[in-house]
């Protein structure tokens, strides 16, 4: 093939092309791009919803920090406070002893240290030996606890009939026991209260207004020693006696002597005696005094054991039923020298429980 000939098969190849390439340059030709979106106002609506959560947030944790801070300083004034508390707590136990105390410290100078105590939820009993120069003593401290400590029976439980102390407390379990109020006796051989006298807040066969200087001694509702001379039933009522019995005479009131009726400073003027007291934080002492008989040679007369309760600031004091009656016993056994060789059978006894 000639060079003539071969330009012409390339010019006839190439022809449809550039027939093409000049449509395309002499069309009017245009190309639709995609639509591009921009953000709308709802992503911005989002972006404010973002700053107030987050506001909201900040102020979320501005007030955790500052309920924290209230909590440590409740916290602590909550610590100070019990801490203060604990320390009045202590301190009013302190005051509360304190009485106490005392009162031990003026026994203990006059009688020496107990013999024997005894101490429970219901009760501490402290007893004491001593000596003046006349007589042999006995000396209870009672601090009652609870309403169980203490109460009042008669002879096996019957109006009329009798029984020793050391019986009584055997029958009923007590710790300790001391005689309580008179007696009458009648031609049948029964032993009887004397005068008023009253159990479980009940008058065991009613009021009897006081006569020959007798005085109701027991304890009120609320486990504090009353006692005195009553001309009316309400008069005693205002007291809410819970048990008592009757003898004579009074030896304190208030802290101040009481004279002793003429009969009962020489009739007999030296006997075994029984009395009781109160302190001024309500807690009991009874004194027992030993003599060998009822005739006046042995023994203590009341005066001296009133001088005794004086010295040791007792408030009010009684004397309860003496000579034979006299009884003291302490944790099963008798712990006075009864007059009449053993201990008498009695109508009504005073007892003590753990």
């Amino acid at each position: 093939m000639t060079t003539r000939e071969l330009n012409r098969f390339f010019l006839l190849s190439c022809a449809p092309f550039v027939g093409m390439l000049v449509w395309l340059v002499s069309a009017s030709f245009t190309l639709d791009m995609p639509e591009l979106k921009l953000p709308s106002l709802h992503m911005f609506a989002i972006s404010n919803e973002a700053n107030t959560v987050q506001q909201n947030l900040e102020k979320a944790k501005g007030n955790a920090v500052a309920t924290k801070s209230t909590i440590e300083k409740f916290y602590q004034l909550y610590e100070q406070s019990a801490a203060d508390t604990a320390n009045m707590l202590k301190l009013a136990t302190a005051q509360a002893a304190r009485p106490s105390l005392i009162f031990d410290s003026r026994i203990a100078a006059e009688f020496g240290k107990p013999t024997r105590t005894v101490s429970s939820a219901n009760i501490d009993l402290k007893l004491y030996q001593f000596a003046d120069p006349n007589y042999r003593g006995y000396a209870l401290k009672v601090d009652m606890k609870s309403d169980k400590a203490m109460k009042m029976t008669l002879g096996k439980d019957k109006i009329g009939s009798s029984e020793t102390t050391l019986a009584a407390a055997s029958r009923y379990g007590a710790v300790a026991g001391i005689n309580a109020g008179g007696f009458a006796d009648t031609d049948d051989g029964r032993r009887f209260p004397l005068s008023t006298t009253m159990l479980n807040g009940k008058y065991v066969y009613g009021f009897e207004p006081t006569f020959d200087n007798l005085a109701f001694v027991g304890l009120s509702t609320d486990r504090k020693l009353i006692g005195g001379k009553f001309s009316r039933q309400a008069d005693l009522d205002k007291l809410n006696p819970s048990f008592g019995a009757t003898f004579v005479p009074i030896l304190l009131k208030g802290g101040a002597k009481q004279q002793i009726p003429a009969q009962w400073q020489n009739s007999p003027r030296r006997a075994p005696r029984t009395v009781v007291g109160n302190f001024g934080n309500d807690q009991l002492l009874f004194l027992v005094a030993d003599g060998y008989d009822e005739r006046g040679g042995s023994g203590a007369t009341l005066a001296e054991l009133q001088d005794k309760l004086a010295k040791l600031r007792v408030v009010d004091a009684y004397n309860l039923d003496g000579g034979g009656s006299t009884s003291l016993v302490f944790e099963g056994r008798t712990i006075n020298n009864p007059s009449d060789g053993r201990l008498r059978p009695l109508p009504t006894h005073f007892l003590f429980f753990k």
